[in-house]
């Protein structure tokens, strides 16, 4: 596994995201969960990826369980704060208040059985709170030692350069992909003059860049899926179209979609690093694998041609979590 720096934290290449084991994606199951995380763990993954939100609460346990004694010493450990749900799943809002902050952390901490966490971010901005206050408050944490590094989340440029100026920010993670390069016209070009990593989400736009969801009713009914825009009617044929001009390329080069897609994002810059989310270990050894492919510069033109920016058809999210990026 090589490794690349979020700023002055170094990490895998590839990192894993752990929300759909609890959360989001239909049923878990927490055996092959805890195996899936300790095979990326052999395979020399180093970024974990949760939050409190995930389940919710009950992400934050598990990663816990898995890392539990000496392969905590193996980890960078990321968890996020600032999307308030309840027991129940319900969403309470979201917070960045400072008060909220030290009582997130504190019970992240708590849920994961550690004493400290690698990186922090502020999962979304709180519109309400003054950006410098809430980074204010993640400072101490840093300075009390319960954080490491901190880090912020589908925030504007603006945003970010306000946080920054209150501490350093190590990564910025947002969505990133084939499927969702909005990115590119403000954020990227801030994160990269800061110096600031980013960690990209959703690399395999939720799965459907892997080539292998035809139809959402394959999903399970609680899967957040079901009803994403991108994933229904005409929409969804639109975007198979693109899916299979990169099945083409792929399998030329002996390589799956999802791997091509991995591939595409390793080659943009050093400073980034996928954090592609699975449960299973069969479908972590494929993404892993996209680590040996690296392509030309040729190779990424033709990619980027088969798959233009901006030619997915349909949001990422519904209107009321598309309200939520970009603040």
């Amino acid at each position: 596994m090589h490794e690349r720096r979020l700023s002055g934290l170094k990490v895998s290449a590839l990192g894993l995201g752990c929300m759909g084991m609890s959360d989001l994606y239909g049923a878990g199951d927490d055996a092959e969960s805890i195996a899936t995380l300790h095979r990326a763990l052999d395979q020399g993954v180093t970024l974990l990826d949760t939050a409190d939100m995930y389940g919710p609460f009950t992400n934050e346990t598990l990663v816990g369980r898995a890392i539990a004694g000496r392969r905590r010493e193996e980890v960078v450990l990321a968890t996020k704060f600032g999307i308030e749900r309840a027991p129940d799943g319900t969403t309470l809002g979201i917070n960045g208040r400072p008060d909220y902050v030290r009582s997130a952390c504190e019970a992240s901490l708590r849920r994961l059985g550690v004493d400290h966490v690698d990186l922090y971010y502020q999962h979304r901005i709180d519109t309400t709170v003054p950006i410098e206050e809430t980074w204010g408050a993640l400072a101490e944490l840093v300075s009390e030692g319960k954080v490491r590094h901190l880090g912020i989340s589908e925030a504007s440029a603006a945003t970010v350069r306000r946080a920054h100026a209150v501490h350093p920010v190590t990564a910025g993670q947002y969505e990133y992909s084939l499927f969702t390069r909005d990115i590119e016209s403000d954020v990227l070009p801030v994160l990269r003059e800061l110096g600031i990593g980013l960690v990209a989400y959703s690399p395999m736009g939720r799965g459907l860049l892997t080539g292998a969801i035809a139809d959402p009713g394959q999903f399970a009914d609680d899967d957040v899926r079901r009803h994403a825009p991108r994933f229904r009617g005409a929409g969804l044929v639109a975007n198979l179209t693109l899916v299979d001009r990169l099945r083409l390329i792929a399998t030329r080069l002996e390589a799956t979609p999802a791997q091509l897609a991995l591939a595409w994002l390793l080659a943009q810059e050093p400073e980034v690093v996928p954090i592609p989310g699975t449960k299973r270990r069969r479908h972590l050894d494929e993404n892993l694998a996209a680590v040996s492919l690296r392509l030309t510069a040729e190779q990424v033109t033709e990619i980027e041609r088969a798959v233009p920016a901006g030619s997915v058809v349909g949001p990422r999210y519904d209107a009321a979590r598309m309200a939520t990026v970009n603040r």
